[in-house]
């Protein structure tokens, strides 16, 4: 039914007008995350239909346009493409980035590369655990994955994220940026937890693979003035988060807009969520969001 759906909302005409009156003279921040069994096809299908119908450009160029505050070198219907949290079969979209000349970002928790720890979201969660039951403390959310016999630094069989001769591979191809160290709830940590985790995952990321760090998506999108102050201190350019919308010259380095793409095989689904009408229609234009600033 959801497919029918997106059918119909691609042929309705308001994708076409999303990109043509709204995303034109604006930059789209499309986000996705793990492609799924067939990576490799779905990244061609999807990248392709996104370069035909978007001028996509990397997120550098987006970061030196507005620290110049000067958007005309920014191409009309800009788009940066991203991907979070470093899943290991983002690997496989190499090929495709290769053949199609195309710029993507990749951010990366500095601490789950390169082992064979895993991302603490993809748990299964105690039945008895209602809600958002992660937006507590971090120290409380770690304790409540302990007694479900999870540990953050705790090494399985198989590694869920990229390792690092994968990442020393596509470091030519593809922009490396930070996801902090372990994926925490920024505004949910301590004080020293989240310096920690923003500053040392941009060390390590330098240190270990030579890459120059000045970008960090918020995990799960949440972020406050603190946050915003400690990515500043430790030498970041701008923050990314997951607030509807789309970004101007006028728009805080440190709060881009970001549209999610969902990680679908589904092509209309991709260019109806690509065009920012189906956010729009789900979160009354941004004014209702599940995520985002947090005092």
């Amino acid at each position: 039914m959801k497919k029918s759906l997106f059918k119909i909302l691609r042929w309705s005409g308001g994708p076409f007008l999303f990109r043509e009156i709204i995303q034109r003279n604006k930059v789209t921040i499309l986000m996705f995350h793990d492609l799924g069994e067939n990576t490799a096809e779905t990244a061609d299908r999807s990248f392709a239909y996104l370069a035909k119908k978007y001028n996509i450009i990397d997120l550098n160029k987006l970061i030196a346009a507005i620290e110049k505050k000067d958007f005309s070198d920014i191409p009309s219907k800009a788009l940066v493409i991203t991907f979070d949290d470093g899943h290991i079969r983002n690997y496989e979209m190499l090929p495709v980035i290769k053949k199609l000349k195309i710029p993507v970002t990749i951010f990366l928790c500095a601490s789950i590369i390169n082992t064979n720890r895993h991302f603490w979201f993809d748990q299964e969660w105690d039945p008895g655990l209602k809600g958002k039951w992660w937006l507590v403390p971090n120290t409380e959310r770690l304790e409540i994955l302990s007694k479900n016999g999870y540990k953050q630094d705790k090494e399985f069989e198989d590694p869920q994220a990229l390792q690092k001769e994968q990442i020393e591979e596509m470091i030519p191809f593809v922009n490396m940026q930070s996801h902090t160290l372990f994926h925490p709830i920024l505004p949910m940590c301590q004080y020293d937890e989240a310096k920690h985790e923003i500053t040392h995952s941009k060390k390590m990321l330098e240190d270990d693979y030579r890459l120059n760090i000045n970008a960090i998506a918020y995990p799960i999108g949440y972020y406050s003035d603190r946050d915003i102050e400690l990515v500043k201190a430790a030498g970041y350019k701008c923050g990314i988060t997951v607030d509807y919308g789309f970004n101007t010259v006028k728009t805080n380095p440190f709060k881009l807009k970001r549209i999610s793409a969902g990680d679908t095989e589904d092509i209309n689904e991709l260019i109806v969520k690509a065009s920012g009408l189906w956010a729009c229609m789900k979160t009354w234009n941004g004014r209702k969001q599940e995520y985002g600033y947090t005092k």
